[in-house]
């Protein structure tokens, strides 16, 4: 018999590619988002983009910076800034772990993707450390030399 109540089903409405490619990441998190109404209806529409975003810890409070978020049409008297600032919940614990990680060792908080989670707005963190032009290229080659040995098993 399957679980009764909300379905844990996730539902991505976008993720950012150029995450993987310029970072290597070592952690993810998960965090929800405080969001206004058109924001999340924006979502729904799937009018979102986290192409430049990045997140940032400010006293004690985690922030999600340059996330684009369209505004939504119906709402658009009531609307909201497409970029601005939103904050992101975290457990305190999280907090602190990861303002000691991106100050010690030279992290970035990356956003590498945007999703519903129970009817909730979720964003996948990343702790990623940023790749040099030559583990890009070392990256390129591994990919398509994988593609070459799939070419040759299927012809």
């Amino acid at each position: 018999m399957p679980p009764r109540g909300p379905s844990l089903q996730e539902h991505n409405i976008t993720v950012n590619r150029r995450a993987r490619h310029d970072f290597h990441i070592e952690e993810t998190f998960e965090a929800g988002l405080v969001l206004t109404g058109s924001e999340v209806k924006s979502l729904r529409a799937g009018k979102a983009q986290l192409k430049d975003s990045y997140g940032r810890i400010e006293r004690g409070e985690a922030w999600l910076l340059n996330a684009h978020i369209s505004e939504y049409g119906p709402a658009a008297q009531f609307g909201h800034d497409p970029t601005r600032r939103r904050k992101l919940l975290l457990h305190g614990r999280e907090i602190a772990r990861l303002t000691g990680k991106t100050k010690e060792r030279g992290l970035t908080l990356v956003p590498l993707r945007l999703y519903f989670k129970s009817g909730r707005a979720k964003v996948e963190l990343g702790l990623g450390r940023g790749k040099r032009l030559y583990d890009k290229r070392e990256a390129t080659k591994e990919r398509e030399i994988r593609r070459e040995l799939d070419r040759a098993r299927k012809g």
